[in-house]
């Protein structure tokens, strides 16, 4: 175990000793260690690597290609749930492995309807097992598109974790998000907010009378993001938080 901790800080992991014993805790034997310790050492997300991410207290299953669930995310949940009555009908829009939409569902007392919808299938692949717990449907498609029509104007909570890093700014991320990571789940367009105008434009007739839309983005985008939200007929206002260093945009119908 010496051996990988070393390893793992000479590769510039500032965590080395507890993920080394998150490493050797997901490997069935010594060669599956040396395996794991390699993808590691060369780059590949630690989330990816042992096949979890730990998101509000939830072991969220993610792997290579998939966009892995920030902690600063947890601040959406937070207010998200805060919204959110037993029973609610919740939807993780541009959901990646579904971690916004089960975190919610774990945390509404009661529990909620559950829907999940992403264009990328593999990030899909790990949402079905995600919101499996919480009879979450997941559904395939861009946006609003692949949404059944029995969930329009029945929405009371939209969480929405939409790519908002400007193009141009993608190569300024981290090589794990920017290398691993697709880049489908990051490009914002040229300035950041493209997703951002489209999901704003098409919330109003999904909403619930009294529904809310949430929706993550940056200090410096975030008056962008309401003003398109408003253009879309919602009544908005701003949430941050100093703790996760999150911007949370959320929109009452």
């Amino acid at each position: 175990m010496t051996t990988l901790v070393e390893q793992l800080r000479a590769a510039g992991c500032v965590f080395a000793e507890e993920e080394a014993d998150l490493l050797a805790a997901a490997a069935r034997d010594g060669g599956h260690l040396a395996e794991l310790a390699a993808r590691r050492v060369g780059g590949e997300p630690l989330e990816h690597v042992v096949g979890w991410a730990e998101f509000c207290g939830l072991r969220m299953e993610v792997g290579a290609g998939a966009f892995v669930p920030r902690r600063r995310t947890e601040f959406l949940v937070r207010e998200a749930v805060a919204l959110a009555r037993p029973g609610a009908v919740v939807l993780d829009l541009c959901c990646g492995v579904g971690a916004l939409g089960a975190a919610v569902a774990a945390r509404v007392p009661g529990g909620v309807e559950l829907h999940a919808a992403d264009i990328d299938p593999a990030a899909l692949a790990y949402a079905r097992r995600n919101v499996a717990p919480y009879g979450g449907s997941v559904w395939e498609g861009d946006l609003y598109g692949p949404l059944p029509e029995s969930l329009r104007g029945r929405v009371d909570v939209l969480v929405v974790n939409a790519p908002y890093v400007p193009t141009e700014e993608i190569g300024f991320m981290p090589s794990e998000a920017r290398d691993h990571e697709p880049l489908v789940s990051l490009d914002g367009g040229a300035d950041g907010l493209d997703i951002h105008r489209r999901v704003a434009a098409g919330a109003l007739p999904w909403l619930a009378p009294g529904g809310h839309l949430l929706i993550e983005t940056s200090a410096r985008q975030c008056p962008s993001t309401a003003a398109a939200l408003t253009s879309g007929g919602l009544k908005t206002r701003v949430a941050t938080s100093e703790e996760y260093y999150a911007t949370v945009v959320i929109a009452a119908a």
